[in-house]
């Protein structure tokens, strides 16, 4: 039995020594000198285009800043959000930054940093809509979703069941349908519903509350440990000497970075 139990010990030391010998993914990356991330390039404030294409964001400027203390360039790969984690472990870009959140059903299929920010499903409706005042007032009515978000089972999640739930490829284009009245409510996470309503005043309104609450995290994939602890160890660095709080603030008013306040 003893000899069955080192022989099992030595095994599980060789393993275990093979796999982090076989993890190059940090190596990789640093001799390249670019991580190439995935996005929906249509997610503010999380990643954007301006009107003159330029790609900004929250997350922007945060893995921006990573690639500027690891000192490698971040090369930004926009992708159909549906089939966002496909495409990570199918090696079509290193990892997934954009406001991804972290579900049993996603930690399944990919490795996620700690969360960097807290976040939520809301419902936002017009700014004129009098019959809808809460959740429950969304029953028998039209509430749009970003295919493939957490949006989809929030809303599915609601107290009364709307009427239909439409699936946009972007969160742009349910909120023109929401303008237009072809939507009764769009369910989306706070951190976009919030920039929506501010950056068009007057046309939005959240009702009051979350229908979930939701961690974001940077996703890797399962083999890549050495790049998702690079990462990890910058991001925290970060936190620490307070830049994610000046990018957290300039995109959101206030820090909401803090893990002490998750």
């Amino acid at each position: 039995m003893k000899r069955i139990l080192t022989l099992l010990i030595v095994l599980a030391a060789l393993c275990a020594a093979m796999t982090a010998q076989a993890d190059d993914s940090w190596e990789k990356v640093q001799s390249s000198g670019q991580l190439v991330i995935g996005l929906d390039d249509a997610f503010p404030p999380m990643g954007f285009r301006t009107d003159d294409g330029q790609l900004v964001g929250f997350d922007i400027d945060a893995a921006e800043e990573v690639g500027r203390r690891l000192g490698i360039k971040i090369v930004w790969q926009p992708t159909a959000w549906k089939g966002v984690i496909n495409s990570l472990n199918s090696n079509k870009f290193d990892a997934i930054w954009n406001g991804m959140t972290i579900t049993e059903e996603r930690a399944a299929q990919v490795l996620f940093t700690q969360p960097y920010m807290m976040d939520g499903q809301i419902a936002i409706v017009r700014m004129d809509e009098q019959a809808i005042k809460a959740h429950e007032d969304l029953g028998d009515k039209n509430v749009g979703v970003q295919a493939g978000s957490p949006a989809l089972e929030a809303a599915k999640s609601l107290p009364m069941a709307p009427a239909q739930i439409r699936e946009y490829d972007d969160n742009p284009k349910a909120f023109l349908d929401l303008e237009s009245g072809r939507l009764d409510s769009v369910v989306v996470d706070n951190l976009s519903g919030l920039y929506f309503t501010a950056a068009q005043p007057g046309k939005f309104k959240a009702l009051p509350g979350f229908i979930t609450k939701e961690p974001f995290g940077v996703a890797f994939r399962k083999a890549d440990v050495s790049l998702r602890d690079k990462v990890q160890e910058t991001i925290d660095a970060m936190v620490a000497d307070g830049t994610m709080g000046e990018i957290s603030i300039k995109w959101f008013g206030e820090d909401i970075t803090n893990p002490a306040n998750f």
